[in-house]
């Protein structure tokens, strides 16, 4: 028996939920068929979140997933040229026509998917996409060069969180987009990294569990982290890396948000209208963080 997880047609770090509410009782019982024909848009934060999908039941060695490619015509093109197809194809049983489109490596818009295993992968994954996005901020964004420092720390920092925290790999993907809506037609580069992890909660549970008590859970592991810069490490200067994110994107009028498990925390600048604490949303495997960088505000 297969159970069909409805992948939605915008798929981004909020409408993840709906991808989450697909998935039924975890570990799951049945195999399951992802489907995305009618999906026509994906954030970064949608691409990471799929392969992090796969990842988990590879990882729980469930039966191979199935993955229903988009049937808009250039969807499914434009997956292969962020570098989607070519991971998704490791860990889903792929159905319908797959683009023969290749990875886009030079693009001004986008920094392919990768995956991050260890330290060494953040350091040679971080210089390569560092040197990439240092043109597209400053030409696609109009960034000062402070500004290109920063995302290349935040960018480092968002990484390692995986390699420390994680237990497991992780992705990660960027790209700029033009915000219609909410940055009135501004460009915004975003991070998103996500992995299959233990999550905030599990991470966190040894060392702050007790200090919460009833309040415990989810959101209240991911504020802990974000806003007081807290890690379950007790090193001094361990745990700051959400926390230096988090100040770099105050200066900057930036965004981050965070899904782990049942909750979703976020520092929401005044040009965004996400809540800042959701809970209670349906499970879905390990970590996921989506940084949003806006780009200068240019006149017409």
């Amino acid at each position: 028996m297969t159970r069909i997880v409805p992948v939605p047609q915008h798929l981004d770090h909020l409408t993840l939920d709906q991808l989450a509410a697909g998935l039924g009782p975890w570990p799951p019982d049945s195999r399951l068929l992802v489907d995305a024909h009618a999906t026509e848009w994906s954030s970064p934060a949608g691409f990471v979140a799929l392969l992090t999908l796969g990842q988990a039941l590879a990882e729980l060695g469930a039966p191979t997933p199935e993955l229903t490619l988009p049937v808009t015509e250039g969807v499914a093109s434009y997956w292969a040229k962020a570098g989607v197809l070519r991971h998704a194809e490791q860990l889903f049983q792929l159905h319908g026509k797959v683009p023969r489109r290749r990875v886009d490596e030079t693009s001004d818009i986008l920094l392919p998917l990768t995956i991050i295993r260890n330290a060494a992968d953040v350091m040679e994954i971080v210089g390569r996409l560092t040197e990439q996005a240092t043109q597209i901020l400053k030409h696609e964004l109009g960034l000062e060069s402070s500004v290109v420092v920063g995302f290349g720390q935040s960018l480092s920092e968002a990484c390692q969180n995986i390699v420390e925290h994680a237990g497991t790999a992780g992705w990660v993907a960027v790209h700029v987009y033009v915000y219609r809506k909410r940055l009135s037609g501004r460009k915004g580069a975003v991070i998103a990294v996500s992995d299959a992890g233990i999550g905030f909660r599990r991470s966190l549970d040894a060392t702050q569990g007790k200090r919460f008590g009833d309040r415990w859970g989810d959101a209240q592991a991911i504020e802990t982290a974000l806003i007081h810069g807290i890690s379950r490490f007790r090193d001094p200067g361990r745990g700051q890396g959400l926390s230096g994110i988090k100040r770099y994107l105050a200066r900057w009028e930036g965004k981050i948000s965070i899904r782990s498990g049942t909750a979703r925390v976020a520092i929401v600048p005044a040009w965004d209208d996400e809540p800042p604490r959701m809970e209670g949303l349906p499970w879905f495997p390990g970590s996921q963080v989506t940084i949003v960088i806006p780009g200068e505000e240019r006149s017409t």
